[in-house]
């Protein structure tokens, strides 16, 4: 007791939650820094991730990195790799195809539910939005580009006046801004496509159309999915031909 008693002395509690604060700032910097990384194709899938270099680039000790390593590895973004420890996990296309289908029926509610509720405050902050969502595109960041699609998509849930649609899809955006990098940093039109319908979505929120902006929504994500499952299969395929490639050419000498 006379321990415990000492270190309070020696360390007040406010300073105790400022160093735990700063600690975990940290780690959420660490890993926003690598998610980036991975999404802009900085660190491909099978990417190996060493602490010690992250550390060393990152300009930090090595237990925010292990700390931020580990929720990447509950989020399913990296994963342990016999004998290279972890690396970057690849996208797994039965999970974004069956997270969209889930997506779909959320999002139609959400701007449904927006449209009902919430059509004043979709008026005042939503153009504010999609101006900053186009800008995003102008820039070529594929980070900033996916941080405003989630802050439009985050925006109509809190509208919704249902807290628990943001409650269920907050989860998963850490995978869904995975995919989302992969293809927005290979394609040059589809950005701006996405703004385009995310503007029609507000325009019908806006107007109160329940019923017409639950099928436009449902219809964007439908979308996106379709595009995203397509390139990812044709990325995988090619990346198993260039394997099986290399293998009959080892073969062959």
């Amino acid at each position: 007791m006379r321990g415990a008693l000492n270190c309070a002395a020696r360390y007040p509690a406010e300073d105790l939650m400022r160093a735990l604060t700063t600690q975990s700032r940290l780690v959420e910097q660490v890993y926003e820094a690598i998610l980036s990384e991975i999404t802009e194709g900085k660190l491909p899938p099978n990417s190996r991730l060493i602490q010690d270099e992250l550390a060393e680039v990152y300009g930090v000790s090595r237990q925010p990195v292990q700390q931020a390593l580990l929720l990447l590895r509950n989020h399913g973004l990296v994963r342990d790799a016999p004998r290279r420890g972890l690396v970057v996990s690849p996208l797994d296309i039965d999970f974004v195809r069956n997270l969209y289908e889930i997506r779909e029926v959320l999002e139609g509610l959400a701007c449904r539910k927006a449209a009902e509720c919430g059509p004043e405050r979709a008026r005042e902050k939503g153009p504010e939005l999609i101006a900053a969502g186009r800008e995003a595109v102008e820039t070529g960041s594929v980070t900033k580009q996916i941080a405003a699609d989630m802050a439009f998509h985050c925006f109509l849930y809190d509208i919704s006046g249902n807290l628990l649609i943001a409650e269920t899809m907050e989860p998963n955006w850490h995978y869904l801004r995975r995919v989302m990098g992969e293809v927005l940093r290979d394609d040059e039109k589809m950005p701006g496509s996405i703004w385009d319908e995310h503007a029609a979505i507000l325009e019908a929120v806006i107007a109160g159309e329940a019923d017409k902006v639950e099928t436009l929504a449902r219809q964007h994500i439908s979308r996106a999915a379709k595009v995203y499952v397509t390139r990812l299969q044709a990325h995988q395929e090619a990346v198993m031909a260039g394997h099986r490639s290399r293998s009959l050419r080892r073969d062959q000498r």
